[in-house]
Protein backbone atom coordinates (compact mmCIF):
# COMPACT_ATOMS: atom_id res chain seq x y z
CA UNK A 1 0.00 0.00 0.00
CA UNK A 2 1.05 3.64 -0.54
CA UNK A 3 0.58 5.86 1.72
CA UNK A 4 0.01 9.64 1.20
CA UNK A 5 3.67 11.62 2.42
CA UNK A 6 3.04 15.49 3.16
CA UNK A 7 5.92 17.46 3.44
CA UNK A 8 6.16 21.45 3.99
CA UNK A 9 8.41 23.40 1.66
CA UNK A 10 10.63 24.60 4.78
CA UNK A 11 11.73 20.97 4.83
CA UNK A 12 13.14 21.28 1.38
CA UNK A 13 14.39 24.87 1.70
CA UNK A 14 18.18 23.74 2.01
CA UNK A 15 18.23 22.03 -1.35
CA UNK A 16 15.99 24.84 -3.24
CA UNK A 17 17.86 28.13 -1.29
CA UNK A 18 21.26 30.09 -2.27
CA UNK A 19 23.56 29.65 0.14
CA UNK A 20 24.93 33.25 -0.77
CA UNK A 21 21.80 35.37 -0.83
CA UNK A 22 19.67 32.99 1.16
CA UNK A 23 16.69 33.15 -0.93
CA UNK A 24 14.94 30.14 -3.59
CA UNK A 25 17.53 29.78 -6.92
CA UNK A 26 16.94 32.04 -9.64
CA UNK A 27 19.08 30.79 -12.79
CA UNK A 28 20.54 27.80 -10.59
CA UNK A 29 23.91 27.80 -11.65
CA UNK A 30 26.20 24.62 -10.54
CA UNK A 31 29.79 24.26 -9.96
CA UNK A 32 31.00 21.25 -12.06
CA UNK A 33 33.70 20.10 -9.72
CA UNK A 34 31.46 19.84 -6.35
CA UNK A 35 27.84 20.33 -7.47
CA UNK A 36 27.02 22.94 -5.38
CA UNK A 37 24.49 25.41 -6.88
CA UNK A 38 23.45 28.91 -6.21
CA UNK A 39 21.57 31.89 -8.53
CA UNK A 40 23.83 32.63 -11.11
CA UNK A 41 24.22 36.22 -10.43
CA UNK A 42 25.19 35.25 -6.64
CA UNK A 43 28.06 32.38 -8.20
CA UNK A 44 29.44 35.03 -10.45
CA UNK A 45 29.69 37.97 -8.62
CA UNK A 46 31.23 35.84 -5.72
CA UNK A 47 34.28 34.39 -8.22
CA UNK A 48 34.94 37.86 -9.93
CA UNK A 49 37.32 37.61 -6.26
CA UNK A 50 37.27 33.94 -5.00
CA UNK A 51 38.01 30.79 -7.08
CA UNK A 52 37.16 28.60 -4.24
CA UNK A 53 33.47 27.24 -3.72
CA UNK A 54 31.70 29.53 -0.95
CA UNK A 55 30.43 25.64 0.63
CA UNK A 56 32.98 23.47 0.52
CA UNK A 57 36.18 25.32 -0.72
CA UNK A 58 36.94 23.44 -3.57
CA UNK A 59 38.64 24.98 -6.01
CA UNK A 60 36.58 25.95 -8.89
CA UNK A 61 39.46 27.18 -11.55
CA UNK A 62 42.85 28.38 -11.55
CA UNK A 63 42.58 30.98 -14.04
CA UNK A 64 39.15 31.25 -14.94
CA UNK A 65 36.46 29.97 -12.61
CA UNK A 66 33.13 30.83 -15.16
CA UNK A 67 34.39 28.10 -17.22
CA UNK A 68 33.69 25.21 -14.43
CA UNK A 69 29.95 26.79 -13.71
CA UNK A 70 27.20 24.95 -15.87
CA UNK A 71 23.66 26.69 -15.86
CA UNK A 72 20.75 23.72 -14.15
CA UNK A 73 17.48 24.41 -15.81
CA UNK A 74 16.33 20.84 -14.37
CA UNK A 75 17.26 22.21 -10.80
CA UNK A 76 15.41 25.85 -11.41
CA UNK A 77 12.38 24.04 -13.32
CA UNK A 78 11.84 21.85 -9.62
CA UNK A 79 12.50 25.34 -7.72
CA UNK A 80 9.85 27.03 -9.68
CA UNK A 81 7.58 24.40 -9.83
CA UNK A 82 7.40 23.85 -5.83
CA UNK A 83 7.61 27.66 -5.10
CA UNK A 84 4.22 29.36 -5.16
CA UNK A 85 4.71 32.42 -7.10
CA UNK A 86 8.02 32.60 -7.19
CA UNK A 87 8.10 32.17 -11.38
CA UNK A 88 5.60 34.85 -11.61
CA UNK A 89 6.81 37.62 -9.70
CA UNK A 90 10.54 36.71 -11.14
CA UNK A 91 9.15 37.39 -14.56
CA UNK A 92 7.79 40.53 -13.31
CA UNK A 93 10.76 42.03 -11.68
CA UNK A 94 12.45 41.17 -14.72
CA UNK A 95 9.97 42.95 -17.17
CA UNK A 96 9.84 45.99 -14.54
CA UNK A 97 13.60 46.17 -14.80
CA UNK A 98 14.16 46.23 -19.16
CA UNK A 99 11.04 48.79 -18.46
CA UNK A 100 13.17 50.83 -16.42
CA UNK A 101 15.99 50.34 -18.74
CA UNK A 102 14.81 50.01 -21.63
CA UNK A 103 18.81 49.88 -23.43
CA UNK A 104 20.17 47.03 -21.12
CA UNK A 105 21.38 44.48 -22.99
CA UNK A 106 19.35 40.44 -22.75
CA UNK A 107 22.07 38.44 -22.00
CA UNK A 108 20.50 35.55 -24.76
CA UNK A 109 17.50 37.54 -25.87
CA UNK A 110 15.18 34.86 -24.64
CA UNK A 111 11.30 35.75 -23.91
CA UNK A 112 12.34 34.30 -20.52
CA UNK A 113 15.02 36.45 -20.02
CA UNK A 114 13.08 39.46 -20.65
CA UNK A 115 10.39 38.33 -18.50
CA UNK A 116 7.78 38.11 -21.37
CA UNK A 117 6.90 34.22 -20.61
CA UNK A 118 3.87 33.41 -18.70
CA UNK A 119 3.34 30.52 -16.42
CA UNK A 120 0.86 28.85 -18.70
CA UNK A 121 3.49 29.50 -21.45
CA UNK A 122 6.06 27.60 -19.16
CA UNK A 123 3.96 24.89 -18.23
CA UNK A 124 3.32 25.91 -14.88
CA UNK A 125 -0.09 25.21 -13.18
CA UNK A 126 -1.59 26.16 -10.03
CA UNK A 127 -3.63 24.52 -7.30
CA UNK A 128 -6.83 26.69 -8.09
CA UNK A 129 -6.37 26.83 -12.15
CA UNK A 130 -8.59 24.47 -14.10
CA UNK A 131 -7.50 21.29 -15.49
CA UNK A 132 -9.81 19.95 -18.87
CA UNK A 133 -9.24 16.03 -19.22
CA UNK A 134 -11.51 13.15 -20.88
CA UNK A 135 -11.97 10.21 -19.69
CA UNK A 136 -13.21 6.39 -21.05
CA UNK A 137 -13.61 3.38 -20.37
CA UNK A 138 -10.79 1.07 -20.09
CA UNK A 139 -11.06 -1.75 -22.76
CA UNK A 140 -8.56 -3.94 -21.19
CA UNK A 141 -6.79 -6.76 -22.70
CA UNK A 142 -8.43 -8.89 -25.78
CA UNK A 143 -9.31 -11.89 -22.88
CA UNK A 144 -11.42 -9.25 -21.32
CA UNK A 145 -13.13 -7.80 -23.84
CA UNK A 146 -14.43 -11.67 -24.37
CA UNK A 147 -15.83 -11.73 -21.07
CA UNK A 148 -19.51 -11.21 -20.31
CA UNK A 149 -20.66 -7.71 -18.47
CA UNK A 150 -22.83 -8.80 -15.16
CA UNK A 151 -24.10 -4.87 -15.15
CA UNK A 152 -25.95 -3.77 -18.41
CA UNK A 153 -25.69 0.04 -16.95
CA UNK A 154 -21.89 -0.37 -17.57
CA UNK A 155 -21.95 -1.54 -20.75
CA UNK A 156 -24.07 1.20 -21.79
CA UNK A 157 -21.88 3.91 -20.40
CA UNK A 158 -18.96 1.69 -22.64
CA UNK A 159 -20.93 2.92 -25.58
CA UNK A 160 -21.06 6.39 -25.06
CA UNK A 161 -17.78 6.61 -25.34
CA UNK A 162 -15.59 9.71 -23.83
CA UNK A 163 -16.35 11.99 -21.54
CA UNK A 164 -14.96 15.36 -20.59
CA UNK A 165 -14.27 17.27 -17.82
CA UNK A 166 -13.12 20.28 -16.03
CA UNK A 167 -11.47 19.66 -12.86
CA UNK A 168 -8.93 22.18 -10.18
CA UNK A 169 -5.78 21.36 -10.50
CA UNK A 170 -5.75 19.96 -6.72
CA UNK A 171 -7.99 17.34 -7.34
CA UNK A 172 -6.76 13.97 -5.96
CA UNK A 173 -7.28 10.67 -8.29
CA UNK A 174 -9.19 9.39 -4.94
CA UNK A 175 -11.62 12.19 -5.68
CA UNK A 176 -11.85 11.96 -9.20
CA UNK A 177 -12.77 8.23 -8.17
CA UNK A 178 -15.38 8.84 -5.88
CA UNK A 179 -16.93 11.42 -8.43
CA UNK A 180 -16.89 8.79 -11.31
CA UNK A 181 -18.91 6.56 -8.93
CA UNK A 182 -21.38 8.74 -7.80
CA UNK A 183 -22.07 10.12 -11.36
CA UNK A 184 -22.35 6.94 -13.34
CA UNK A 185 -23.91 5.02 -10.38
CA UNK A 186 -21.16 2.21 -10.06
CA UNK A 187 -22.24 -0.64 -8.10
CA UNK A 188 -20.07 -0.70 -4.70
CA UNK A 189 -19.21 -4.09 -5.57
CA UNK A 190 -16.56 -2.68 -8.57
CA UNK A 191 -13.61 -1.13 -7.59
CA UNK A 192 -13.08 2.09 -9.35
CA UNK A 193 -9.31 2.55 -11.15
CA UNK A 194 -7.85 5.77 -12.85
CA UNK A 195 -5.76 4.81 -15.29
CA UNK A 196 -2.89 6.68 -17.49
CA UNK A 197 -3.08 5.22 -20.64
CA UNK A 198 -2.15 1.85 -19.22
CA UNK A 199 -0.83 2.70 -16.10
CA UNK A 200 -3.04 2.99 -12.97
CA UNK A 201 -2.67 6.26 -10.96
CA UNK A 202 -2.04 6.28 -7.24
CA UNK A 203 -4.87 7.85 -5.22
CA UNK A 204 -3.26 10.42 -3.67
CA UNK A 205 -1.70 12.18 -6.90
CA UNK A 206 -3.41 15.34 -7.76
CA UNK A 207 -4.40 16.43 -11.44
CA UNK A 208 -1.12 19.18 -11.66
CA UNK A 209 1.13 15.81 -10.14
CA UNK A 210 0.07 13.72 -12.89
CA UNK A 211 0.60 17.03 -15.69
CA UNK A 212 4.37 17.09 -14.26
CA UNK A 213 4.81 13.46 -14.23
CA UNK A 214 3.44 12.64 -17.30
CA UNK A 215 4.19 14.40 -21.06
CA UNK A 216 1.29 16.58 -20.43
CA UNK A 217 0.59 19.58 -22.88
CA UNK A 218 -1.63 22.78 -22.72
Amino acid sequence: MHRTTRIKITELNPHLMCALCGGYFIDATTIVECLHSFCKTCIVRYLETNKYCPMCDVQVHKTRPLLSIRSDKTLQDIVYKLVPGLFKDEMKRRRDFYAAYPMAEVPNGSNEDRGEVSEQDKGNLTDDEIVSLSIEFYEGSREEKNGTVENGDLEKEKKNGVRFLRCPAAMTVMHLAKFLRNKMDVPSKYKVEVLYEDEPLKEYYTLMDIAYIYPWRR
